[in-house]
């Protein structure tokens, strides 16, 4: 279930599931009682407060609370508003609650081992304030553990954002699949662990709404990676030229690395002549070459993936270069400096994207590069790659690879150890070498992520750049094996 549903989304998959025979009542059913089996599967029977909003979250409540009283549970319920002004099958689920119905209040929190938050959804398009905030502030100060619903109360179902304050869960249940805002910073900080449902809605519905956005992982794209056959020689697994400066030397000799660590077949630094030695005693497999041969060798098709960017240097060379490539339609890689040359012009870099283009900025590229574009991450992601005609990936904790016909895909491996020096540079270097191999653009950007993400899960504390490449063999094996026995 590698597909994340936007909010219309999710809407309209109730919509045709109601509208196939199954009732919005029994849905809600459905999501109540997934909830109630997850508390009972993590705790013993103990004193619950069960906390309603004014909508279908909180008539997910009404269930929650009436299925772990029937087991025996104690339970208090409270609710933002009165009953009488609950409709539709929040309303029905309501009248099917025996107990008192409490007014939401921070005394609902007083004594209690558990809280289930079921005040607001993912809908949630105002922000918590006044008496409700002071409400969410003191389910954060309880002792006791929360269980979210949908989303947290407070975040923003469609970008992760906060609205004024939210609950911060340890525990978040979810239906159908996931949306955006659980896997978006900071709300993806706030849901805890995250579990997705089965309530009935059926992988047909979800297929036929089309979703664009996914969770980046092998079965979004295994199938495309381009494993050598036994006829395959070092020019059908690609040739990079990575573009290297004369001060930050570091910068490409670290990317060349991932590039061949990735798979690459060759790989040719180009230098101005100082900084060619340099290069040259970097590694025996690093081919060099002067930088004044770039165009030259551009000529040759076996050259087949540029990369541009990591210690370049800003200005007119490193644009006139980027430039060059592009119009060569080679899968090209565009990073850091490469990027910052177009700040003022930067309509001149779109125009002339052809071929795969892949560009790697952290938000401060991408403001220089986008300028002040409105919206969350994931829009301002999707909207730069189709400005742009090229794969985008917004690098940070939750780095988004947004491809020009609308796909996207949220990275959720949690490896903060790669914020250290060097690491991008690696990733740019991870994307050249697959793009090299024939991988389309999109796919390589997601497995490129992917692959630096996990190295950095896996290897943990202490992790430098250096070793971000070391752990690529044993990630591809995983994956070839995988590839082999036919499981993803």
């Amino acid at each position: 279930m590698r597909e994340i549903l936007t909010i219309p989304q999710m809407y309209e998959a109730d919509k045709r599931t109601i509208e196939g025979g199954i009732s919005g009542e029994v849905l809600m059913e459905n999501a109540g009682r997934s909830v109630c089996q997850e508390i009972t599967s993590r705790y013993s029977p103990c004193a619950v407060s069960v906390l309603c909003g004014p909508g279908n979250n909180g008539g997910d409540g009404f269930v929650i609370a009436r299925l772990l009283r029937e087991q025996g549970w104690p339970v208090r319920l409270g609710l933002l508003g009165e009953v009488e002004n609950l409709a539709g099958d929040a309303r029905i689920h309501a009248e099917k609650w025996v107990g008192i119905v409490e007014r939401l209040t921070p005394a609902m929190l007083v004594g209690v081992d558990l809280v289930v938050d079921c005040i607001f959804g993912a809908g949630l398009s105002r922000d918590i304030e006044d008496d409700l905030a002071d409400l969410v502030n003191a389910i954060n100060e309880s002792p006791a553990p929360v269980i979210a619903v949908d989303v947290p109360t407070g975040v923003d179902g469609a970008s992760g954002a906060i609205r004024g304050v939210a609950v911060v869960a340890d525990v978040t249940v979810s239906f159908c699949r996931p949306k955006p805002g659980h896997y978006l910073l900071p709300g993806k900080d706030l849901c805890g662990q995250c579990v997705i449902a089965d309530i009935g809605i059926s992988p047909e519905i979800v297929a036929s709404l089309a979703p664009e956005i996914f969770i980046n992982g092998p079965d979004l794209w295994a199938q495309s990676i381009p494993w050598p056959g036994n006829g395959s020689h070092k020019y059908h697994r690609g040739h990079v030229l990575a573009l290297g400066g004369t001060q930050t030397t570091g910068a490409v000799r670290l990317a060349a690395r991932g590039a061949r660590r990735a798979g690459a077949g060759l790989l040719t630094v180009l230098a101005e002549p100082m900084a060619l030695p340099l290069y040259a005693q970097d590694a025996p497999g690093v081919m060099v070459a002067p930088m004044a041969r770039f165009e030259e060798l551009m000529q040759d098709p076996r050259h087949n993936a540029v990369l541009i960017g990591p210690g370049a240097g800003v200005g007119d060379d490193t644009r006139k270069r980027v430039i060059h490539a592009l119009h060569c339609a080679r899968a090209c890689v565009l990073d850091a400096d490469a990027l910052t040359s177009f700040e003022d012009e930067p309509s001149t870099l779109f125009f002339a994207v052809q071929g795969a283009t892949v560009m790697t900025p952290h938000e401060g590229e991408f403001k220089r590069l986008f300028g002040d574009m409105a919206g969350d991450r994931l829009t301002r992601a999707r909207a730069a790659a189709k400005r742009s005609g090229a794969v985008i990936i917004l690098k940070g904790a939750d780095s988004i690879i947004a491809a020009p016909d609308g796909r996207v895909a949220i990275n959720d491996v949690f490896a903060p150890w790669l914020a250290t020096a060097g690491s991008g540079d690696v990733l740019a270097g991870i994307v050249t070498g697959l793009l090299a191999q024939g991988m389309a653009a999109f796919e390589a950007a997601c497995m490129a992520v992917w692959l630096h993400g996990q190295a950095g899960h896996d290897f943990g504390p202490g992790l430098i750049a250096e070793d971000i490449p070391d752990a690529l063999p044993g990630l591809l094996s995983r994956l070839w094996h995988s590839a082999k026995s036919g499981v993803v």
